[in-house]
């Protein structure tokens, strides 16, 4: 990975300042009770990921968008129109996890790296063949670009499955979550086509992961932390 620190950095400052012009008008105060809710369930993910020691901030956007992406640094981003797919704590820590995976395995320094790498080779590849760069920019999409993203789309999936497993939240719903996101997804998906894998491969592959997520929630103290969840919830202080 030839990205450094200060360039990562520099990226993301860059890239919170374009988040923040497009959706600045329409994030949510801090004391709203969905940033409220967001940062509950976060909090025990990154516990479990043991990243605490990095400067943590989510966003929730007002939005019909069903989506929410992470900066890296840190800087998490919900869409409230995800919210009443999420469900449920366990969905949202579904979507939370991912993103926080993504933190986790630097995947945004990992792609930038990955696009130098194509860049060059797309390059030599039109110098030879397609002084147009008609064939450099096919190439990159669908030969290289998009199967990468896909990749690392598919690894945060399985990251996040285990963590939210190790901060005692369901694992299993994560399939119901990616569920009810297939019933709002009109049409066939052309996997290929996509950054993202589709909603029904990311569920089969849940699936095949279940058993270690399953091995390690077991494994977790998680009746204490979820009785303890259940009173606060109870309380009166919960998001619903």
């Amino acid at each position: 990975m030839d990205v450094s620190q200060k360039q990562e950095e520099m990226m993301a400052k860059e890239a919170y300042k374009q988040v923040m012009r497009q959706f600045g008008n329409n994030m949510l105060p801090p004391n709203h009770p969905y940033v409220h809710y967001v940062k509950r369930v976060a909090s025990r993910i990154i516990k479990a990921a043991g990243m605490e020691n990095l400067e943590w901030e989510f966003h929730v956007i007002d939005s019909d968008e069903k989506n929410a992406f992470v900066l890296p640094g840190g800087k998490v981003f919900v869409f409230t129109g995800i919210l009443p797919i999420a469900k449920n704590e366990d969905g949202l820590a579904t979507v939370l996890g991912h993103e926080i995976a993504h933190q986790l395995a630097r995947h945004s320094a990992e792609k930038l790296s990955f696009t130098k790498v194509a860049l060059f080779i797309g390059v030599i590849v039109s110098l030879i063949f397609d002084p147009s760069w008609t064939m450099q920019r096919v190439m990159m999409d669908l030969g290289m670009m998009l199967p990468f993203s896909r990749k690392c789309e598919s690894e945060a999936d399985q990251i996040g499955l285990m963590l939210i497993a190790q901060a005692c939240f369901d694992p299993r719903e994560s399939v119901n979550m990616w569920a009810r996101m297939a019933s709002t997804e009109r049409g066939p998906s052309l996997a290929f086509l996509n950054t993202h894998p589709a909603s029904k491969d990311r569920m089969r592959k849940l699936e095949q992961w279940m058993p270690e997520a399953l091995e390690t929630f077991n494994k977790s103290d998680c009746r204490t932390t979820n009785a303890w969840a259940d009173m606060f919830n109870k309380s009166g202080l919960a998001y619903w």
